[in-house]
Parts: structure tokens; C-alpha cells; sequence
């Protein structure tokens, strides 16, 4: 990891200020189940709660590690095979489902909880023909669920949706399924409890954003790029304040309609290339997201030097717009947080590579419902080891990607990445829901704080 261009002493003095502010956040209540009861010993390594179930299929454990028990406590509906899943390193999680009226009664004690669902859409069917709400204890927390269009339009492909915070007060958890249109489908279900580990991390980057004006030069550069250079962007870059500044303790990234230069649409693109560079860490990221349609903000990671594992182009810095260049997926992207507006509250972590992008249909990700994302300020975490890449909002894991060890095709994550963070407007993606809703602007991306964190031996 290095740091160039910042001065020491006013450096140690952020981390310092910084670290202190950490350590008093992490400070929570730690709700830790050793039992059903809830009940450990306080001299003895604190449990956390996890139950993961196999739906229709037997024992199994996840590349991830976590272990699910052949189906229990759910009933309803009928069992299906599936074979042939795309998107997953575990593939045979999803080989298994149940299909119609389909119901979990789980005792357990009282306590919050994070609950992820696994489905891959079995039939041949097209958007709109599958269509159902998810009720957790009498409250619905997901409305119109349509498999196949939220898994990149394809059946047989797994997709992932975590729910944060289920709160369980009379020591059963419930979970229904209410359809629209066609029958529920359930592949498997994961339900943890909430725990914060003792720290094992070590403040050595970031940015507090306590001082008014431009951003920090000695942290971040400014793109400056016409529209349509990448995923077909709408808006223009600037590095004018009127798109990037610090104010009252925030960054703030504004997306404007206005016409500017042959663009439409204005925003910033802030990046730490050359000065933020790290190979593994925990990255942090405390923010508040614009809505709209057609608004598409992200907070994520590339390689420092794109062209580690490219084989068809040169040094070119035009690479990210360059279809007859391969440094990009070839040497790997994370997506710490992606959000359209045309799907407000659905968070999406992803990871790039050659063997898993969309292009060719496997591209490896995970969701997670936040419903205030517009409203309030969250914690967009990734952390990466050699070993693995996490994906949390707040304190809720709501995806994992595991080192196959099967080459830099699918793990190109060896070698240093940057930070960025943009707002988009409109793009391939963002404008696929409906198109850009012009009287939504100007949004806003707040960002109250960057951090990256080394792990302690």
C-alpha cells in the first residue's frame, strides 16, 4: 500500500482523529447466540447464530464455508431439479427448489437478523411471467420479485437477495411467499445473527472531508470525459465545483441537466490512482444516494495498472472506452455499491473478471434490499483477502466471492486497486428501466467519509 503525495504529520493526525471516530462507531451492542437460547458463557469465544437450509436437496457446504442442512422447517409447494446453473460457485445450491405455496416456521429466539434468499428461475418463461412478494413475520419486504429479470434477464441463473434487520419477537421466524403471477420458487434460505467481531483492522488511508472547497488533490484526481465513453453514459465529467466539492463535512458528487459540451447531463468521477493504491484491506465508504430514474451512482475499485493481465492492447489511457482493448474485464473490477434509481433500495456487489462479466453471462453478485438508501447515510463496505472479496451494507454480508484458484481468469484481484466514485446518468444500465426522468435533477451522492483499513497480523 502507498499513500504518495500527502504530508505525514497533517496524514498521522487524520488517522489518529479518524481512528478514534471508528473505534467509538463500532462500539455497538454485539448480540451474539450461542443456542437457540441465546445463552453463552462471557469467558468463552462469543457464537453467532447461523442456520442455512439446503431447499429440497441434501447437506452441502458453500465455497464461502457456510454450511446448509437439508430442508427443514419449510413446507408447501413441490420439490424441482434444475441442472445447468450459471452465476454461482455453488452451482449445487441451486440444483434443488421448491415451487407454490411455500412456508418456513422456524423457532428461534428473539433477536435481529439478516436473512438471504437464493432462487434461479426454472422455467422458460419471459419478463413479468413470474412474479411474487417475500412477508417476514408479517411485514413484506420484498414486492413483485421477478427472478429472471433481476438475474440479468436469463433463467437458470442464481441470484442472491439479502434482507437486513428482521427483528423476531416471538421466537419464530416466518417467512411467506404471495404471488402475483406464476408460482413462488425458493432455492435455498441462509438466516444469521447479528455480531460485530472483535477489530482486526488498521486505519492507513482516507478522508474525512473537513475541508471546504476541492476535493483533496492529494487524494483524488478528477476525471474529465465527454458523454458515451464508457457503458454509454449519458452525463459529461467535470472537475468543476458545480459537480465535485466539499461542504460541511461532505463530498458531494452532483448529477445536472444541463447542456455541456454535447452532453445532456453533467456529474463527477473522483478516482485514487497514484495515490490511494492497495492490495487487500477493508474499504469503506459512509454515504447517501440520489434517486430518480436514471440516476446510477457507484462507489468501487480498479486496477491500478489496468493492463496487468490485458493481451490485446497497449498502454493506452483511452482503454476504458475501447472495444478493441481486453485490460478490462482481463484485470478485474469490485463493486463496493451500484444502485439504479429505476430500482430504488436494491444494492447490488459485484466483481468482474474474464471467466465472470455480463457480456458472457456468469457474472458473479449479490443484492441487498436497503430502503432508505435515499434518505440516509450507510456503510458500503468490501473486504478482500487473498482468500476472498465480502461485500457488506452496515454490518449485513450480503455477498462472497472466493479465490477458485484456477489463474487470473477468475481471480485477477492480486495485484494493487483505487477507489472511485461517481454518479452516472442515464447508460446502458441506468436507462434500461424507463429512461431518464429529467425533473429529478440535480441529485446528489453525500459521502460522508472514505477509510481503508489494513488487516493487523
Amino acid at each position: 500500500m502507498f499513500c504518495p503525495g500527502i504530508d505525514e504529520s497533517a496524514r498521522d493526525l487524520d488517522l489518529e482523529r479518524t481512528e478514534l471516530k471508528y473505534v467509538l462507531r463500532r462500539a455497538v451492542f454485539i448480540m451474539a447466540i450461542a443456542t437457540l437460547a441465546g445463552g453463552c458463557d462471557a469467558d468463552e469465544p462469543s457464537t453467532v447464530f447461523e442456520w442455512a437450509v439446503n431447499i429440497g436437496g441434501p447437506n452441502y457446504t458453500g465455497a464461502d464455508g457456510t454450511r446448509y442442512v437439508a430442508e427443514e422447517f419449510v413446507s408447501g409447494g413441490e420439490v424441482g431439479v434444475l441442472d445447468e446453473i450459471l452465476g454461482s460457485q455453488d452451482p449445487q445450491l441451486y440444483t434443488s427448489f421448491r415451487e407454490g405455496d411455500i412456508r418456513v416456521d422456524r423457532p428461534i429466539a428473539n433477536g435481529i437478523y439478516d436473512v438471504t434468499f437464493h432462487f434461479a428461475e426454472p422455467a422458460e418463461i419471459g419478463g413479468g411471467e413470474r412474479l411474487f412478494d417475500i412477508i417476514v413475520n408479517g411485514k413484506r419486504v420484498l414486492h413483485d420479485l421477478d427472478v429472471m429479470v433481476s438475474r440479468d434477464g436469463k433463467i437458470r441463473s442464481a441470484l442472491t437477495v439479502a434482507i437486513p434487520n428482521i427483528e423476531v419477537t416471538n421466537e419464530h421466524l416466518r417467512i411467506e411467499f404471495a404471488p402475483t403471477a406464476r408460482e413462488p420458487i425458493l432455492s435455498a434460505l441462509v438466516v444469521r445473527g447479528k455480531s460485530t467481531e472483535p477489530d482486526k483492522w488498521r486505519l492507513v488511508w482516507g478522508d474525512e472531508f473537513d475541508r471546504d472547497g476541492r476535493p483533496d488533490p492529494n487524494r483524488w484526481n478528477m476525471e474529465e470525459w465527454p458523454a458515451r465513453v464508457v457503458n454509454d453514459e449519458d452525463q459529461a465529467y467535470t472537475s468543476r465545483p458545480e459537480n465535485a466539492r466539499v461542504e460541511n463535512g461532505l463530498l458531494i458528487i452532483e448529477a445536472r441537466r444541463e447542456d455541456f459540451e454535447g452532453a445532456r447531463y453533467t456529474s463527477a468521477r473522483l478516482q485514487s490512482q497514484g495515490k490511494g493504491d492497495f492490495l487487500y484491506g477493508r474499504f469503506e465508504v459512509r454515504a447517501k444516494l440520489p434517486r430518480g430514474m436514471g440516476t446510477w451512482p457507484a462507489i468501487w475499485m480498479l486496477p491500478s495498472n489496468p493492463f496487468t493481465y490485458a493481451t490485446t492492447c497497449s498502454d493506452d489511457p483511452d482503454w476504458q472506452g475501447s472495444a478493441d482493448c481486453d485490460a478490462w474485464p482481463n484485470s478485474g473490477e469490485m463493486d463496493i455499491m451500484e444502485h439504479v434509481g429505476y430500482q430504488m433500495g436494491h444494492v447490488h456487489g459485484t466483481v468482474h473478471t474474464k471467466a465472470y462479466y455480463w457480456a458472457v453471462w456468469k457474472q458473479r453478485k449479490g443484492r441487498i434490499i436497503v430502503d432508505d438508501v435515499d434518505e440516509a447515510f450507510h456503510d458500503y463496505v468490501l473486504e478482500w483477502s487473498p482468500e476472498r472479496i465480502d461485500v457488506y451494507v452496515d454490518d449485513t454480508l450480503y455477498f462472497t466471492y472466493m479465490n477458485e484458484g484456477s489463474g487470473w481468469e477468475s481471480w485477477p484481484f492480486d495485484h494493487p486497486f483505487h477507489l472511485i466514485l461517481n454518479v452516472a446518468v442515464g447508460g446502458m444500465w441506468g436507462r434500461s428501466g424507463g429512461g431518464i426522468d429529467d425533473g429529478v435533477f440535480p441529485q446528489q451522492m453525500l459521502v460522508d467519509y472514505v477509510r481503508v483499513y489494513e488487516q493487523i497480523p
